[in-house]
């Protein structure tokens, strides 16, 4: 277990990954209730309502080197029946769990980025 220990203290950090930022974005939206869904391409800056919710694109990025491995989106979600967002912070495309929105009734996701 020392060993282990030891091991990942000297490991070398890991390397930050070159992004680009990208003109705009694909969200999918899913209503948890009547099932229904719908993918959502927004530009940065644009916002789109859906249901109770308006899903505002701030950012989206992706690696530099592979365009299609993955997409990095700042998000401000907001429900029209709260008074503060629902969520702002960053989705991830493959790890889309990691940081999520929290709704009762509503996901929504980052599929990729919109390129050139």
């Amino acid at each position: 277990m020392r060993a282990l220990a030891l091991l990942v203290m000297l490991a070398p950090p890991a390397l930050a990954q070159d992004v680009t930022s990208a003109p705009g974005g694909i969200l999918r939206w899913l209503d948890k209730v009547s099932g229904e869904t719908a993918d959502i391409e927004l530009a940065r800056g644009q916002a789109a309502t859906s249901g109770f919710l308006t899903m505002q694109l701030d950012e989206c990025r992706y690696p530099s080197a592979d365009p299609a491995a993955d997409a990095y989106a700042h998000l401000t979600i907001r429900d029209s029946r709260a008074a503060e967002p629902v969520f702002s912070g960053w989705m991830i495309a493959s790890s889309p769990a990691l940081s999520a929105l929290d709704h009762a009734r509503y996901d929504v996701w980052v599929l990729r980025c919109a390129t050139e």
